[in-house]
């Protein structure tokens, strides 16, 4: 790979701009993970196995696509680079797919709805990936540095984590909270289009910013040494193959797998357990938001200086352990009866609010890792090959995480049947034995999964002395193309 011209060091405003990109995913993944679902089935009555079914078959279609736009965006050639083509491209038909989402026709049968789910779910999810495979392969190629990669990713994550934040503060705090005239702001069917027509605007504004902000990068981007041949499914699927060749990336490929299906039935059942097991309003599950975000900003600091002492590996495990730790401590401990009283309001919330903070700040080190090291692998794939793909590689990654996503949104909504939950639930009127079913559901039952997937992960090789090696290798090549 060759660069035109010297890259200038890579200003903090840049990295700002690229991370706010981010901010539109996050506001994607809170409006379809904490909302979606609890919308068709609980405020427009769709049974919670057809809204987990059509989830499901979006992440599926979702999952495949992925892949196609990064080798896609790897083989492209323009006077605008491989990357912003793609970003600019997804932006406006992103924000107009997540409104119509949210605003079926009135009047819909069961299985119109149920088309129209799946159908703008699908639009909603693919014109997003047009926009962040990309973008998110673009993190990989802003710099070469092993640590200074952890600190791009970590400015990715804490904007995707403040737009689903604000996302989620928003919708349960105002557009879906408890009135007089709305005593049950959940199940009012006519705040969910007023919620996504703002945060469609607000997510299209953050990707044009994180587009036009990392705009300047372009001229400075190594460009292939070895070119693409055009894109076709057959080389799609070598290229995929090539990809799991790797002992690290498939380590980190079905670690993620295994995580995002304990992350996708958790993600569905939030919002069921926020009303119905721990009793709380609206604007209370909003609150916890506050904790989360700052257990984030502080696990994001944290983690990346313990990495450069740890390196990545130990650091992204010890995270998921205490994520894991932390997700399930609330409802073990509360179906174990050693939970304060409902009545003693400060302990109550006092309590949730801490384990939000401290799953957070568990997250944060798996997420941020995670993505330094998908920039490493890059590095690697192109020392076995000479071909430099980031766009496969992260569209790889998302197959991995949205196919288990699916995978956890369908067995949450299939659970969510099987034990009986009723539709248009009103808070306090579902049986004591239904709830304590969901809560061993969210949590005792997810253990084991998580722990499978940390396991895993422990086939990851690269190291900080292997990426050095590598790079010096591959800095000596380009060189002698050069």
């Amino acid at each position: 790979m060759t660069a035109s011209t010297p890259a200038p060091p890579l200003g903090l405003l840049t990295k700002i701009s690229y991370g706010i990109g981010q901010a539109g995913e996050g506001i994607k993944t809170t409006a379809l993970e904490a909302f979606l679902i609890f919308y068709y089935n609980q405020a427009l009555a769709m049974p919670a196995t057809k809204a987990a079914l059509a989830t499901f078959i979006a992440l599926a279609v979702d999952a495949v696509f992925d892949p196609m736009v990064g080798s896609l965006s790897d083989s492209l050639r323009s006077r605008w680079g491989r990357r912003h083509p793609f970003m600019y491209a997804g932006a406006a038909p992103f924000g107009l797919m997540l409104y119509l989402l949210f605003a079926p026709p009135a009047g819909l049968s069961e299985n119109g709805l149920f088309a129209w789910m799946v159908t703008f779910t699908i639009l909603v999810r693919m014109a997003m990936a047009i926009y962040l495979i990309p973008h998110n392969a673009l993190g990989a190629e802003l710099s070469p540095d092993y640590h200074e990669r952890t600190a791009i990713g970590g400015w990715r994550l804490f904007f995707g984590f403040f737009g689903g934040v604000v996302a989620t503060v928003a919708g349960f705090g105002y557009f879906f909270k408890n009135t007089v005239e709305q005593p049950y702001g959940l199940g009012n069917p006519a705040a969910y289009p007023r919620f996504a027509q703002v945060f469609a605007v607000i997510a299209t504004l953050a990707v044009l910013w994180s587009a036009f902000g990392t705009h300047s990068r372009i001229a400075y981007l190594l460009e292939p040494a070895k070119h693409h041949a055009g894109f076709s499914l057959t080389r799609l699927a070598r290229e995929l193959v090539e990809s799991l060749r790797s002992t690290s990336f498939r380590a980190l490929f079905v670690g993620t797998l295994v995580i995002f299906v304990t992350r996708g039935v958790q993600a569905t059942l939030g919002t069921y357990m926020g009303v119905h097991f721990w009793e709380i309003t609206s604007q209370q599950i909003a609150s916890l938001q506050g904790a989360s975000f700052a257990g984030l900003v502080l696990g994001l600091a944290f983690f990346a200086r313990l990495s450069r002492r740890l390196d990545k590996k130990p650091t992204f495990m010890i995270g998921v352990v205490i994520f894991s730790v932390f997700v399930v401590a609330g409802p073990v401990l509360k179906l174990a009866g050693f939970w304060p009283p409902r009545a003693d309001e400060k302990l109550y919330m006092g309590l949730l609010a801490g384990l939000n903070f401290l799953a957070s700040f568990g997250a944060a080190a798996a997420l941020v890792t995670a993505t330094s090291m998908m920039a490493d692998l890059t590095d690697e794939h192109e020392y076995d090959t000479g071909r430099r793909q980031e766009g496969i590689f992260f569209g790889a990654l998302a197959f991995s995480g949205k196919a288990s996503t699916g995978l956890g949104h369908m067995l949450a909504g299939l659970a969510i049947d099987l034990i009986g939950f009723p539709e248009n639930a009103a808070p306090g009127s579902v049986s004591p034995e239904i709830v304590r079913h969901l809560a061993i559901l969210y949590g005792p039952g997810m253990i084991a999964l998580l722990a499978i997937g940390v396991l895993y992960f422990t086939r990851y090789e690269l190291t900080r002395e292997r990426v050095g090696e590598m790079q010096r290798k591959l800095t000596e090549q380009r060189a002698g193309a050069g």
